[in-house]
């Protein structure tokens, strides 16, 4: 980042998120995580509160310049109030369906870009004394491994909640400029940032030319196999509609423990079986709304983290991607994920994540002007570069806290826009795999059914790798429990129906049951 005559601008590829962006169209990362016991909303604010002090970012607002003429700036809200960004509502019914439907709501809500560009829900009332935190952030802001920072800093890693010194909140002060003065400084940043690209893009350029050269892994002989499937155009899915909103939520999860199993038996990475799972996933989704599936492409965007060792906790997008194009008509799991694993390994021996990024850094250089008047109309045009964003991220693999209260749960949530109505998130956490999917409620108003179906395709790749399909888990053993109970009483009296009795229960999700970057560790 540059400085501006108050605070940093933003890179262009964190602009690009805020250009991109329309009325109704939001473009966020976001989590809902549930704990295991009631939390106070007033608590809860005053220890968000102490950690706060440790992201000052988070006391920023974007601020854009005159006629846009250079990127945005980050500087401190003078009239920041921590209660215009923590709420709190409570459920009425208390199910984990409803705790969806609620949180399809927020996600379709643009933030005010007058505040800073982060906001959290406290949820209480969630059924067995649980309560949930919907956390929001703008992708200007944080990508998914930022995201991971951010909440490590609000929650504890032990029960005992971690006292932080209260300290008095100084920021500098604003020095208000007039109109010309901020055209003329805007124009110098964005020549200045302009200049700084180009040089910069030649560098990696060169890099990238030497990496290429040095690897001595280039591999032709698949290149001529896999390079017309990296060309061709995306075949549109159902879902693949420009978007309207509003948002739907669905969630699933999978013990790690499963998913290792698979890669340890066919000799692949956990992203690929991941990778796989979704493709399969998709094949069942798109037959089940009458697609043809056999001789067609399924592309994906796999967001590629880019941060070295030390700059783990960076704020800001330092991601590139990866597109992973799988024939959709492959019906034998294990050839699926033979499938998978071969054009991963292709991507990356071949190094198009940093061609990727190095063409998006040239893109990048066109003029912060044209940028903020092009992204608004992009999201409109009927374009379908990928069919959806799959993004992994790797987590804690130890609990987190809130006020003593364990995080069980923590389902990840990608943004959807464009002609990608329908995207995945998925975030490792606590030794389980926890999926998250978004969608246009018009392009996918059944997402539910992804959550069935995932399980069935990880069924049919464990027994076509030779495992054991896993357990049912308990929540599952106590709905069976619940459901015999129903139909004994309903076989002694005869008095309410079957049908009717079911009708009044709640349907579940399918992590009880019945997601900017693919950085998960192998």
């Amino acid at each position: 980042m540059t400085n501006g005559p108050n605070g940093e601008h933003l890179t262009w590829g964190d602009a690009l998120f805020l250009y991109l962006e329309r009325a109704g169209m939001p473009l966020n990362i976001a989590s809902v995580s549930i704990f295991d016991g009631p939390i106070s909303f007033e608590e809860c604010l005053q220890s968000l509160e102490s950690k706060l002090t440790l992201l000052p970012r988070y006391y920023q607002r974007i601020v854009a310049p005159p006629l846009d003429i250079g990127f945005p700036s980050w500087e401190y809200d003078p009239e920041f109030d921590i209660r215009n960004h923590v709420r709190k509502l409570t459920l009425k019914r208390g199910t984990e369906r409803e705790l969806k439907m609620v949180t399809g709501k927020i996600l379709s809500s643009v933030m005010d870009r007058r505040r800073p560009l982060w906001d959290l829900t406290l949820v209480q009332g969630l059924r067995d004394s649980r309560t949930a935190l919907i956390t929001r952030v703008h992708h200007c802001l944080a990508d998914g491994m930022a995201g991971i920072g951010l909440m490590g800093t609000l929650l504890d890693s032990t029960p005992e909640p971690q006292s932080i010194p209260t300290k008095k909140r100084s920021h500098p002060k604003l020095h208000p400029q007039g109109s010309w003065t901020q055209l003329v400084d805007g124009w110098v940043a964005s020549l200045s940032e302009f200049v700084q690209r180009m040089l910069s893009a030649q560098g990696d350029m060169l890099n990238f030319s030497q990496n290429l050269l040095a690897s001595g892994d280039w591999p032709l002989s698949e290149f001529s196999r896999f390079f017309p499937e990296l060309t061709a155009p995306t075949e549109r899915l159902f879902f693949n509609k420009t978007y309207r909103g509003p948002q739907k939520y669905a969630w699933a999860q999978i013990p790690l423990a499963t998913l290792k199993a698979i890669r340890h038996r066919c000799g692949v990475t956990l992203n690929d079986v991941i990778l796989a799972l979704m493709t399969a996933t998709i094949q069942r989704y798109s037959e089940q709304h009458g697609e043809r599936v056999r001789g067609r492409l399924f592309r994906m965007m796999v967001p590629v983290n880019f941060r070295s060792r030390e700059r783990q906790d960076e704020l800001g997008n330092c991601i590139s991607l990866l597109p992973v194009t799988v024939p959709l008509g492959i019906r034998n799991p294990r050839k699926l994920l033979a499938a998978v694993h071969e054009r991963t390994d292709f991507l990356k021996r071949a190094h198009i994540a940093e061609l990727v990024g190095l063409v998006g850094g040239i893109v990048g250089s066109a003029p912060a002007p044209l940028q903020a008047l092009v992204g608004p109309v992009a999201s409109l045009l009927p374009v379908t570069p990928f069919n959806l964003v799959c993004t992994n991220v790797r987590g804690p693999q130890s609990p987190l806290y809130l006020l003593g209260r364990k995080m069980v749960d923590w389902y990840p949530y990608v943004p959807v826009g464009g002609e990608m109505a329908l995207n995945c998130a998925i975030l490792s956490y606590n030794e389980t795999a926890y999926f998250g999917f978004s969608s246009d409620v018009h392009a996918a108003p059944d997402l539910e059914c992804l959550e069935t179906l995932l399980q069935t395709s990880l069924s049919e790749l464990q027994s076509s790798a030779g495992l054991k399909p896993q357990a049912k888990r308990k929540h599952t053993a106590r709905k069976h429990k619940a459901v015999t109970a129903v139909n004994r009483a309903t076989s002694a009296s005869r008095v309410v129906p079957m049908k009717a009795a079911h009708s009044k229960s709640q349907p579940t999700a399918s992590g009880e049951p019945g997601t900017p970057v693919f950085v998960a560790a192998d």
